[in-house]
């Protein structure tokens, strides 16, 4: 008899094993519904598990919704059962199920994890919103949910949503969207770009009814390790600030900044090393370059030792503009350029 019930018991494990599939009885993430996960079989053991995620109206038992997925990941709480409702923003743990009002209207929706879709590999949701009783699938939520870093952050207080998305260590966005008619619509952007060392740009991009406001501010780091600011000086009758620096001492460059510290024009517009972008003559005391159709000659002349005039002579359009420096405001001497080896300089 045991040996026959040791029989039966190595039968069943072997179809198991061969066909079987690992499932997950899924509750307490919501009154009105729960969900069965299913593991196919040999992937148990994977960090990303191919399976599927469908969801159950708890009083009738019927089906509601069914999701296949290739990379799921989820977690067990002490007892054994699937985590839900866990979201720590940015990049903390985000669970398989998440209920939660999305749109205001007081009654929570799901969002269904169906992959790793957003950001750098990160978890990806399908959104269902809870509308007369009837889980609707949400195209505006389900994009949040997938073109940005992860889930996104619902704020009760100010009735908006955010997200977050980046590129790299650089690059950075953050969007706030308002919900109309159960459909979020973007209010703010705001993007950081540090790409362009050592300039940073902030972007901003705000609505106003149905318009729309675009504003770029670009600002210098001037205190950075690899920075050696050679020459600056204030205009006379703008109290714009010119800046010439050097960047790692192998890439020159030119700044001029507005006096709220935001730059107006940098040159050059692309940092190419081996380029000949700027050209000192051989006493030092001129430093030119040309920007389309536009020569720039920074000049500087000196009785003795000590400088005594100093300014921007610019030509466009058979025109020449001398804007004058502040003496009282120099920094740094021009013809220390010489005995910086920069590779986009020319000596002449």
């Amino acid at each position: 008899m045991l040996q026959k019930y040791l029989v039966v018991l190595i039968a069943i494990f072997f179809v198991n094993s061969v066909f079987g599939q690992i499932h997950y009885e899924i509750n307490g993430f919501s009154k009105k519904y729960h969900a069965v996960l299913t593991v196919e079989k040999g992937y148990e053991d994977d960090i990303f598990k191919k399976g599927n995620i469908t969801v159950l109206e708890t009083k009738t038992n019927k089906e509601i919704i069914s999701i296949d997925a290739d990379e799921l990941t989820f977690d067990l709480d002490k007892n054994g059962n699937v985590k839900t409702n866990v979201l720590a923003l940015p990049y903390g743990e985000q669970s398989i199920i998440i209920a939660q009002d999305f749109n205001f209207d007081g009654v929570k929706d799901l969002a269904i994890m169906d992959g790793q879709y957003s950001c750098y590999h990160g978890p990806s949701y399908l959104v269902y919103l809870d509308l007369a009783n009837t889980l609707e699938f949400s195209l505006g939520f389900t994009q949040l949910a997938q073109e940005y870093c992860g889930m996104f952050r619902v704020d009760y207080e100010t009735k908006h949503i955010y997200t977050m998305t980046k590129s790299g260590c650089c690059w950075h966005q953050y969007s706030t969207f308002k919900v109309e008619n159960n459909t979020p619509i973007p209010v703010f952007i705001e993007e950081v770009d540090m790409m362009d060392f050592p300039f940073h740009t902030l972007k901003t991009i705000e609505w106003e009814g149905d318009k729309q406001i675009e504003r770029i501010e670009k600002k210098i780091d001037l205190e950075q390790d690899d920075i050696t600011e050679i020459l600056s000086f204030n205009l006379v009758k703008s109290n714009k600030k010119v800046i010439v620096f050097s960047i790692n001492n192998q890439l020159l460059t030119y700044a001029l900044l507005r006096p709220d510290e935001t730059v107006e024009f940098s040159y050059p517009v692309e940092a190419v090393y081996e380029n000949p972008d700027f050209t000192i003559n051989q006493a030092g005391n001129k430093l030119t370059f040309s920007n389309e159709n536009a020569i720039y000659e920074i000049y500087q002349r000196s009785l003795k030792t000590k400088i005594n005039q100093i300014g921007i002579l610019v030509k466009v359009n058979g025109k020449s503009y001398n804007l004058k420096g502040d003496l009282q405001s120099v920094k740094g001497n021009l013809n220390a350029i010489k005995d910086v080896g920069c590779h986009n300089l020319v000596k002449k």
